[in-house]
């Protein structure tokens, strides 16, 4: 199952409609570092939430795209892990330790623009606040 990605500005946005294999999170990890390059793209959010379980092997991949998009100078943001999932999570000792989480895509776009004025700035025009 292919993740699309949305361009958005300078962040992409990866939305996970189904439960992805783990050939699926490994090409998610390739799609996503390609096209942070060519884009030049500056943050990417990964929105997880229609999945009712992450469990070991993706939550690594999630960790493991985050630390490399981080080294290609993108911040990543997990949005949208359900109340069971994230319950279940702690009780496996599954974390998603260094990587930043929102509650929404909403949530997550704020959490990139937290330390870029301009772009909260022209986001505001653009919606009129």
């Amino acid at each position: 199952m292919h993740v699309p990605v949305l361009k958005q500005g300078d962040y992409l946005i990866a939305s996970v409609q189904s439960v992805l294999s783990d050939a699926d999170l490994l090409q998610l990890r390739d799609d996503l570092a390609e096209r942070v390059g060519r884009f030049r793209s500056r943050g990417v959010i990964v929105d997880v939430t229609v999945l009712d379980v992450i469990d070991s092997f993706a939550t690594r991949m999630l960790r493991a795209i985050a630390h490399m998009l981080k080294l290609r100078g993108a911040e990543t943001v997990i949005v949208g892990i359900q109340p069971d999932v994230a319950f279940a999570m702690v009780q496996l000792g599954l974390t998603l330790e260094g990587v930043g989480t929102a509650l929404d895509l909403e949530e997550g776009l704020s959490y990139l623009d937290r330390d870029r004025p301009a772009t909260r700035a022209k986001r505001n025009l653009q919606h009129g606040k």
